[in-house]
């Protein structure tokens, strides 16, 4: 009971931030996230971890600095969901700003968006759903919190009758949607367990990724299109990209590696937005030292 209550309160919250300016919001969520990184010390660990092996090159001074901005833009996405969810569709217009070749998810050609895990993905799927007329779909994964879960649920179906797919719905009903040529925001770049994985390099760690983009690309004959949102003072900034050309190909390992490969060009560009929290070396090869 406890629990529901201050879920509920926590929306109203949230609801309450999102009529702040952006510029007051941000501060907060600055403030926020420098708080946990001094309290969650297990996830700081992880997020540190990650980021001493993917660059080694770096001082400590450097890793942690990169740490704390990791934590603060991942504080200040989390609240942006206030105005996402809840602020009126003017204002979402004036935040979230499409770029790039738009022109590729356009149409009714089966398209897999691959969109990786920084820290806008949100802000990304909001866009593209409100600002373009397809019926977008992706895979969700249910939180054990009913409260939360709802809220972020009718958050997330809140333009243009989005489709989300649960784990039971199976492969074969979200290969009949894309072959209908409904959009699938696919996020593949994430460590979901040892099985259906195969070990292909990430910043040159041999890590366990889900082959998922080459094999819905396959099964639905769609072209594979990046996606990468960056958070930005005016609010976001969601950048679609060219279609992959020569993708898929028949080897799913040669095809996930690029995966990772491209994925590492586009974090490059803004690591402290991608979401160093998660266990991304959890899966490593048989006989190596574990990470964490």
């Amino acid at each position: 009971m406890l629990s529901r209550l201050l879920s509920h309160a926590g929306i109203v919250l949230m609801g309450l931030l999102g009529r702040l300016p952006l510029s007051w919001v941000r501060a907060i969520g600055y403030g926020l996230g420098w708080l946990l990184f001094v309290v969650a010390v297990p996830r700081r660990r992880v997020a540190w971890t990650n980021l001493r092996m993917c660059f080694p090159d770096r001082t400590e001074r450097e890793l942690r600095a990169l740490t704390v901005q990791t934590f603060v833009h991942f504080a200040q996405a989390w609240l942006d969901r206030g105005w996402l969810w809840q602020g009126s569709p003017a204002l979402l217009r004036q935040r979230l700003r499409l770029t790039g070749a738009v022109e590729q998810l356009q149409g009714t050609e089966p398209v897999i968006i691959f969109a990786p895990h920084f820290v806008g993905l949100d802000a990304g799927w909001t866009a593209l759903t409100q600002q373009l007329p397809r019926q977008f779909t992706t895979i969700y994964t249910h939180q054990s919190n009913k409260v939360i879960n709802s809220w972020i649920l009718l958050g997330r179906k809140r333009f243009g009758q989005a489709r989300l797919f649960g784990r039971a719905d199976g492969v074969k009903t979200i290969v009949t949607a894309l072959r209908h040529g409904d959009p699938l925001y696919l996020l593949p770049d994430m460590y979901f367990g040892s099985e259906e994985t195969v070990f292909v390099p990430f910043y040159g760690v041999a890590a366990a990724t889900v082959p998922s983009l080459s094999r819905f690309a396959k099964l639905g004959r769609a072209k594979v299109v990046p996606v990468v949102t960056r958070l930005t003072r005016q609010g976001y900034e969601v950048q679609v990209m060219p279609a992959w050309q020569d993708f898929p190909t028949r080897d799913v390992v040669a095809d996930t590696a690029l995966m990772n490969a491209r994925l590492q060009s586009y974090i490059d560009t803004m690591p402290d937005q991608y979401f160093w929290v998660h266990k991304r070396f959890k899966g490593l090869p048989p006989g190596t030292p574990p990470a964490y």
